[in-house]
């Protein structure tokens, strides 16, 4: 069932061209600028624009638009299909959108780099096309795993000069001689754990890679400054110090801790890793899920259910499995109620369901892209799994034979 969604959502992606809209391209219009001065006006301007996407867009002629990061993930879907299934047409959709986005890097840098084709707001005023930490590492992933897969050594360069941004372009707040920050942008200094997590993984695996110590280095760094800000009972804030919120711990960026975190550990083996991300990976199944199977948006919030979120916690719990073998159990339950839920006819998928109403709009990066990665990395990882169940089967039944 969870193969032939899948399929029926790419059919929807690739006959839309790859192109949508964005939770963010209307926010980032001059006019809802003045809402968003608190969190108070944003979360009543989201609501409003949720319940109505399509008209707002219509008014103010809001396009779609290709997104980098929805490129860069469908591109790791297509070679996660391509593994699964051994079809050159995976093959070819992968390097469509790696060739897509190399011929698309952010401009007036020297590296390979990527941002959002909009404005948006963090607690800084965030121009269109800036590159972002997280959608450059999203990217040098999927080329790296472009270049184990299709074995291209072209991919590893550009994952290369991805990692050289990185540690060029971004700031970085060098908190303690054992202890650094990556920032979110080259233009801010904020201290944002999921960012800086999905910097230290790339940097890792290239340097594990490459041989290059320098990319090593920085990344253990990162990598203290993260884990030693993880709290009592398992969880991080979205920011660490000093902007640090307490309260606020959702569901999608928890799992990209995790998820990168864990992309380190496979490579360093180190203790101190494995406990901290068996104690986050505790409270997040423990805590972020309503009756085991529906993604909660805040940890002490349920709704909105948030697409966002139901794919990240199919793609975390999937990886994690390795972790603990439960994790695979709640991935599926969470990927069977997402698709009976909130997924269309058409293949797409909602954006939030609401207690009162969904919003139906399907967000391009923020839904389709998530859930064609996050299903095509639960069916590698339950293939593998039962590729494993049969032969232990195979083996264990020969055994009983011969005694």
């Amino acid at each position: 069932m969870i193969e032939k969604r899948l399929e029926l959502l790419d059919s929807w992606i690739a006959g839309n061209g790859y192109e949508g809209y964005d939770v963010y391209d209307l926010l980032s219009i001059r006019i809802f600028r003045i809402f968003q001065k608190n969190r108070y006006t944003t979360f009543a301007l989201k609501l409003i624009l949720d319940m109505f996407p399509f008209g707002f867009r219509k008014l103010f002629h809001v396009g779609k638009m290709i997104n980098a990061k929805a490129m860069a993930l469908f591109a790791d879907s297509y070679l996660n299909l391509y593994k699964r299934f051994d079809e050159e047409k995976y093959r070819e959709k992968a390097v469509f959108c790696l060739d897509w986005l190399m011929k698309n890097p952010s401009k007036g840098y020297s590296c390979f780099c990527w941002g959002y084709p909009f404005d948006w707001q963090s607690r800084t005023w965030i121009p269109k096309n800036t590159p972002s930490s997280v959608v450059t590492s999203i990217s040098a992933h999927a080329f790296l795993d472009a270049f184990e897969i299709l074995e291209e050594p072209r991919y590893l360069e550009v994952a290369k000069s991805c990692c050289d941004f990185i540690m060029q372009d971004l700031n970085i707040d060098r908190i303690a001689e054992d202890k650094l920050c990556f920032s979110y942008t080259p233009i801010d200094t904020l201290h944002v754990h999921n960012a800086n997590m999905f910097c230290a993984s790339i940097l890792y695996r290239v340097g594990d890679i490459t041989s290059d110590e320098s990319y090593i280095k920085l990344a253990k760094q990162a990598v203290n400054y993260t884990i030693r800000e993880q709290n009592e009972d398992g969880s991080w804030y979205y920011f660490g110090i000093p902007e640090k919120m307490q309260g606020r711990i959702d569901n999608y960026h928890t799992g990209f801790i995790l998820r990168n975190l864990f992309e380190v550990y496979k490579i360093t083996k180190d203790e101190e890793l494995w406990t901290c991300i068996k104690k986050g990976l505790a409270f997040y199944t423990t805590n972020l899920f309503e009756n085991g199977q529906i993604p909660k948006f805040h940890h002490n919030i349920t709704y909105p259910i948030d697409i966002h979120a139901c794919a990240e916690s199919i793609l975390c719990l999937s990886k994690l499995s390795e972790v603990d073998p439960e994790a695979i159990k709640i991935a599926e339950k969470v990927a069977t109620w997402t698709i009976e839920n909130m997924q269309s006819r058409e293949g797409y998928f909602y954006y939030r369901k609401y207690r009162l109403f969904t919003s139906k709009i399907p967000y391009i990066r923020w839904g389709q892209a998530w859930m064609l990665y996050a299903l095509s990395v639960l069916v590698i990882i339950e293939s593998a799994q039962s590729h494993h169940q049969d032969t232990y089967h195979k083996w264990s039944t020969l055994e009983d034979r011969e005694i």
